[in-house]
């Protein structure tokens, strides 16, 4: 599953803040089709009867067609399901905590949104983080981006620790983002929004690919 993870360069999220229940399977079928590996569900505020029936909707996919799955939060939850992976925020606890729930073979990732955020998730044992947002977003509306500006410094103390970096990445703002050293990303609104999803990814994870 690391060696999965290692060589993802796009990360999709099924956000059930821009996806309708119905819209589950597909989007997640059309992420795969355009070569994204990893994928998460977030369903902040929804039933939790609901955020189950639909991870295990994408984790069946995700294992029949070969990519990670993850679910937002709920580490029980995924624990129960036999999810690929776990993604916490700032306010999931230690990630130490976090694996005593989900178990060792399970891939841990932590949000972070700062330069020492990053260096803490690395020394806790993170299997990869999320570092951002970099611009203001609609997916995380309220929280102040940080900018491009440590991003360069958290990829080289990350290692080979998979940075990704999130928050108003677009077809616009990826090339500055990627200027500014970022190895991997992961889109959300913009990538749920176009016409093609699968072609889409497929020319991110090119752009990705080629620098």
């Amino acid at each position: 599953m690391k060696n999965l993870l290692a060589s993802c360069r796009l990360y999709g999220i099924v956000d059930m803040g821009y996806t309708e229940p119905e819209q589950v399977a597909a989007r997640t079928h059309a992420l795969i089709d355009g070569g994204v590996r990893i994928i998460q569900l977030r369903a902040k505020g929804k039933e939790l009867p609901l955020v189950k029936a639909w991870a295990i909707e994408m984790q069946t996919i995700c294992r029949e067609r070969g990519a990670i799955f993850v679910l937002n939060d709920y580490p029980d939850m995924a624990a129960e399901i036999g999810a690929d992976a776990v993604h916490v925020g700032q306010d999931g606890g230690s990630l130490a905590e976090v694996r005593q729930i989900v178990g060792a073979g399970v891939l841990v990732g932590r949000s972070t949104h700062s330069l020492e955020q990053a260096q803490q998730a690395k020394r806790e044992g993170a299997d990869y983080i999320g570092f951002g947002p970099l611009f203001p977003t609609g997916t995380k509306p309220g929280r102040p981006s940080i900018g491009l500006q440590d991003i360069a410094a958290a990829q080289e103390y990350a290692g080979d620790m998979p940075m990704f970096c999130i928050g108003g990445v677009n077809g616009t703002t990826l090339p500055v983002v990627l200027q500014a050293g970022a190895k991997r990303v992961v889109i959300v609104s913009w990538l749920l929004q176009q016409a093609d999803i699968a072609q889409t990814a497929k020319s991110v994870i090119s752009k990705l690919e080629s620098c």
